[in-house]
């Protein structure tokens, strides 16, 4: 690692100042009905709020509850047609979006998006383990469930101590060795979920 790299750590910066959290993401969406098919139907994120978007009063905007009170929203027309093939990245585009999943529910939802008719990749990325489909859009999905139960308001600290832990061992990524031995070195008991085996997909995602 170059001596100019920059700190990782759960320490807050000097900054001028801080945001609390994440309110809401807002995407363009195609129309309403594959939309709410696709996340409420789908996903289970409960429709929250329909109304007309206040910049553009001839397309409508969706709000979705994402689990945790965590706000996903679209803007969406009739007319408008979903596309399903995957996104061209660019520079400030979106790469993927990740929701979290009961890790005691991982088995079902893979069965979930089978009868739907959704394909997907499951890979084991070391320190979580996740599925990756595509919604109506073409968009990227992740459905991410953590290795151990960690408590949320832990999470940044774990994986900045994981993160010491990697550069100290000089591994390339870091892995589930890694976040084992940031939970020992924080005292911090987190049971260990049970979760299917599965490659790592290192490079495989686009």
């Amino acid at each position: 690692m170059s001596d100019d790299a920059p700190d990782v750590t759960a320490e807050r910066p000097d900054s001028a100042f801080r945001v609390t959290g994440t309110d809401h993401i807002t995407l363009i969406g195609s129309n309403e009905e594959d939309t709410i098919e696709f996340y409420r139907d789908l996903l289970g994120m409960p429709l929250v709020l329909r109304q007309p978007n206040l910049d553009d009063p001839n397309s409508t905007h969706l709000f979705f509850d994402t689990g945790d009170g965590r706000i996903l929203t679209f803007f969406v027309q009739d007319g408008r047609q979903s596309n399903p093939q995957p996104h061209r990245h660019r520079v400030g585009s979106v790469h993927h979006l990740s929701f979290s999943i009961d890790p005691e529910d991982f088995v079902d939802i893979k069965e979930s998006l089978d009868d739907a008719g959704r394909g997907y990749n499951e890979f084991d990325r070391g320190i979580f383990h996740s599925l990756y489909t595509r919604d109506h859009n073409g968009l990227t999905i992740e459905l991410s469930t953590d290795k151990f139960d960690v408590p949320d308001d832990r999470r940044g600290e774990v994986l900045a101590t994981a993160q010491r832990l990697r550069v100290e061992d000089g591994a390339e990524y870091a892995e589930e060795r890694h976040l084992e031995a940031a939970l020992e070195e924080l005292g911090i008991d987190a049971d260990k979920y049970e979760l299917p085996d599965a490659s790592s997909g290192v490079g495989g995602v686009e």
